[in-house]
C-alpha cells in the first residue's frame, strides 16, 4: 500500500479571524469575489476549499471583502502575508 502526500496549500495559506468564519453574509460575498473558489459560503459560514488554495493570484479581492484586519493571504513561499 501507498501512501499518498496532501499537497493542498503548498504555496498560499489563508488565515481567517475567528470573529468572522461563521458569517453567512460574509461568506457568500468571498464565495462571490474569488476568481478561483478559494472560498465556499455554507450554512455554518466561511470554508476555504483547501485543494484550491495553490489556484490563488494574489488578486487581493477577499481582503476587498472581508472587514478590514479579519483575513490574511499568508505565502508560504517567502514568509509573507497580505492583509489590510
Amino acid at each position: 500500500m501507498s501512501e499518498t502526500t496532501n499537497l493542498d496549500a503548498v504555496f498560499i495559506e489563508v488565515e481567517i479571524d475567528d470573529s468572522i468564519k461563521g458569517d453567512p453574509e460574509l461568506a457568500k460575498k468571498l464565495e462571490e469575489a474569488c476568481p478561483v473558489d478559494i472560498f465556499k459560503a455554507a450554512e455554518s459560514g466561511v470554508e476555504v476549499v483547501r485543494e484550491n488554495l495553490d489556484e490563488c493570484v494574489l488578486c487581493e479581492l477577499c481582503l476587498d471583502a472581508a472587514p478590514d484586519g479579519k483575513l490574511a493571504v499568508k505565502k508560504l513561499y517567502d514568509d509573507t502575508e497580505l492583509r489590510r
